[in-house]
């Protein structure tokens, strides 16, 4: 059995933790102010806009209990630890984001048949103050967010947030100078709208990585099309690849042999095919069982 990994250092992760306590308190602050400012202005916008932000926090803090977890070691009865905790993480927050979206939706054209008027100083306030706040949080996990969807399912909620709280401004500006006050349901609408689009390609992921599937980026024929091109090796099959999370790509597999080699020989052989998966495919596990003149299915997918 062959065994390559890479391990990411503790350092990224504590840094990770860091930025998203920071966001989770600044989202605490703009969702308290937006609720109560909600109410007292009378704006829906204004309100979605402090749901869609109690999501945030309700993400963020998911997310970094989910981070925290998948730092904790393996032990014999999680022979994994807790490493997919950050996959489970995302596919929550993409689903609590469907469904939040839904009912603002409903609400929205509820009230766009039925406008009220509404305090907009305050609502143009509030958005400012929400821009400036998201903005920060933002920049903050920008970075992380290209390489982890743990982080990337947070980054999308606080940058959805930031446009959301830009539309609620320019509606609180036009009902302020112009007392169009149905923009307010509009805007409402077309925020959930944006939640539901953005929710969707995050719960996709999400559902991929945890039902194990092949990553998009990884052509299984190419893969053993490489491996069998190397000395001594008759085909590779029954070949499983997937996303253990972010950091491992998983392989697993039956090598078959040209003649009974022994141990050392075929260890030569492992090390040149880790090599290959590493450098060509980003494969950073592999574990492959090999044979010799086994009677067993040679087909490159086999189903158990």
């Amino acid at each position: 059995m062959g065994h390559h990994h890479t391990h990411n250092h503790n350092h990224a992760h504590d840094l990770r933790g860091k930025k998203l306590l920071i966001s989770i308190l600044l989202n605490i602050g703009i969702t308290v102010a937006q609720i109560i400012g909600g109410f007292v202005s009378g704006s829906l916008s204004l309100l979605s806009d402090a749901l869609h932000n109690f999501t945030d926090v309700i993400s963020l803090i998911v997310s970094y209990f989910a981070a925290k977890l998948s730092k904790k070691k393996a032990s014999n009865n999680k022979t994994f630890g807790y490493k997919r905790a950050e996959i489970l993480a995302a596919f929550i927050n993409a689903s609590t984001l469907i469904v939040i979206a839904i009912l603002l939706i409903i609400e929205a054209v509820k009230r766009f048949q039925n406008p009220e008027t509404i305090e907009s100083n305050l609502v143009i306030w509030l958005s400012l103050l929400a821009i400036i706040f998201n903005g920060l949080s933002v920049l903050l996990l920008r970075k992380d967010s290209q390489t982890n969807i743990n982080i990337k399912s947070a980054y999308l909620h606080l940058l959805t947030d930031m446009l959301a709280s830009v539309a609620v401004l320019i509606g609180g500006l036009l009902m302020k100078y112009y007392q169009i006050f149905w923009i307010d349901s509009v805007l409402t609408f077309l925020i959930g709208l944006y939640l539901i689009w953005v929710g969707y390609a995050l719960l996709k992921t999400s559902t991929k990585m945890l039902m194990l599937f092949t990553p998009s980026h990884i052509n299984v024929e190419d893969v053993v099309k490489r491996v069998n091109s190397i000395n001594h090796i008759k085909k590779l099959h029954h070949v499983h690849i997937w996303n253990l999370n972010d950091d491992e790509l998983h392989l697993e597999a039956h090598l078959d042999l040209d003649k009974d080699i022994t141990i050392t020989q075929f260890d030569a052989i492992l090390q040149q095919i880790e090599q290959l998966l590493h450098d060509e495919f980003d494969i950073n596990h592999v574990n492959i069982q090999p044979e010799y003149k086994k009677e067993d299915p040679k087909d490159i997918i086999v189903q158990d």
